[in-house]
């Protein structure tokens, strides 16, 4: 579907104009109609958050899939940097049972998450604050797309002219936040847990290393997107 297409299916067409014209403005379709759909689930974006991707919804899939086969359904999940909250979401959707907290640093992209836990009629608790930070307790499920893009490198000019760099960009070529969590989060796992998150596809081998040094007991793996690139890890310590 084209971009002109896009907004012809989802803008009334008294707003159709508006929005021809904020697409050759430079504006990313997605924000112009101000939602997506992510997992079939309608999700609310604006400026304040990214515009959820399908290899973000490959992440949910294939982490649902581990839970069910490691953890269980009746779990405590934590989502860190959730932006417009479609993993928290997405994850309260699907594994009903589970208790779910979200965290990000932006208030505004907060508010856009609990917009979105209303619409789509789920209870999620959101915390402001740095990642692990503002957290209490053990988690069973730790998930994260954090910011990965290193400081230095280049990306298309629609997205760096269009959405949140605190939410895109990274120091350590893109590695601090992976860094932050992973020496920091043996306090908050339970026993048996899972660790997902989605990776740039040059960080696979740097996050490999790091993840054997600080869990060498546990499942690790590096797994590709449609594409055949590096795009997710997941460290898992299950039951079985």
């Amino acid at each position: 579907m084209t971009d002109i297409e896009y907004l012809k299916k989802y803008l009334e067409p008294s707003k159709l104009e508006e929005g021809i014209e904020q697409l050759k403005q430079g504006l990313p379709v997605q924000y112009i109609v101000g939602n997506v759909d992510f997992y079939g689930y309608p999700i609310k974006v604006n400026r304040s958050v990214l515009i959820p991707r399908f290899e973000t919804e490959e992440l949910v899939d294939r982490t649902i899939r581990y839970v069910k086969q490691y953890l269980g359904e009746s779990i405590r999940i934590v989502d860190l940097g959730t932006g417009s909250g479609c993993i928290a979401i997405t994850l309260k959707k699907e594994l009903p049972s589970s208790d779910i907290v979200a965290v990000d640093i932006s208030k505004e992209a907060l508010d856009v998450a609990r917009q979105n836990a209303r619409l789509n009629q789920v209870e999620i608790t959101f915390l402001e604050g740095d990642m692990l930070k503002p957290l209490n307790g053990k988690f069973d499920l730790i998930i994260s797309n954090p910011p990965y893009i290193g400081t230095e490198e280049k990306i298309m000019d629609l997205v760096y002219q269009n959405e949140p760099h605190q939410a895109l960009f990274a120091p350590h070529q893109g590695l601090y936040y992976y860094e932050q969590i992973l020496t920091h989060v043996e306090n908050y796992l339970n026993q048996y847990f899972i660790l997902a998150f989605e990776i740039g596809y040059q960080q696979g081998d740097a996050l490999l290393e790091l993840a054997h040094s600080l869990f060498p007991q546990a499942n690790i793996k590096i797994e590709q997107d449609l594409q055949g690139r590096d795009r997710y890890l997941f460290i898992i310590n299950g039951r079985t």
